[in-house]
C-alpha cells in the first residue's frame, strides 16, 4: 500500500472524480445519499486550492481510496472531512483519513488535526473526544428558536458525554496522582 498526497494546488479533474467516486461509494455502502456533488468539490478546488489536500491510497499503483482535508495554515489547522475508498480493507480508513493525515500536518508543522465528528471508535485509535462549533443561520423564527431550544437542552448532555468518555482515555495520564 501506499499514499500520494496531492495539494489542491496540483490536483486535477481526476483527482477529484477519483475523489468523489470514492466519497459516493462509501455512502452508498452505509445505505445512504451523499450529500455534497462533485462540482462542489471541483469547485471547491479551483476557488481554494491552497486549502485542500487530498491523500489517495494505492495498491500496485492503482487508487482505491482517498481522503480529504481541509487546511487552514493561517491558523495551523488541518479538519479531516470527507473520504471514501472503491472497497473494503480493513483499517484503510484509519490510515488514509487519520494517520496520513497526522504525518501531513507533522511534515507542514501544522499544530492542530481535527479529526472530524462522531465516532467513539476514534478513541482507540487516540483521538480523544472534543466539542466542536458550528454556525447556521435558519430563516424561519420559529424554527431558529426550536432549534435553539434544542440545542440548549443538548450542550449539557454533550458537555457531560464528553466528559464521560475523557474518562475513558486509552492514553496514559499526565496528571499527578497524591
Amino acid at each position: 500500500m501506499s499514499f500520494r498526497h496531492v495539494p489542491g494546488k496540483l490536483s486535477n479533474d481526476q483527482d477529484w472524480e477519483f475523489f468523489y467516486r470514492c466519497y459516493q461509494n462509501t455512502y452508498l455502502e452505509h445505505l445512504s445519499s451523499p450529500y455534497l456533488n462533485e462540482a462542489l468539490f471541483k469547485l471547491w478546488a479551483q476557488r481554494m486550492p491552497d486549502n485542500l489536500h487530498l491523500i489517495i491510497a494505492q495498491r500496485d499503483q492503482t487508487p482505491i481510496a482517498a481522503s480529504l482535508l481541509v487546511v487552514d495554515k493561517d491558523s495551523s489547522k488541518a479538519y479531516g472531512r470527507y473520504w471514501g475508498a472503491i472497497e473494503h480493507i480493513p483499517c484503510l480508513h484509519f490510515e488514509t483519513a487519520y494517520y496520513q493525515a497526522i504525518e501531513y500536518c507533522i511534515e507542514e508543522e501544522i499544530q492542530t488535526f481535527e479529526g472530524g465528528a462522531q465516532g467513539e471508535h476514534k478513541m482507540a485509535r487516540g483521538f480523544l473526544p472534543t466539542t466542536i462549533q458550528s454556525a447556521h443561520y435558519i430563516v424561519d423564527p420559529k424554527f431558529a428558536k426550536a432549534v435553539q431550544h434544542f440545542l440548549e437542552r443538548e450542550h449539557a448532555g454533550i458537555g457531560a458525554y464528553v466528559d464521560e468518555l475523557g474518562e475513558h482515555s486509552p492514553l496514559k495520564s499526565t496528571k499527578v496522582q497524591l
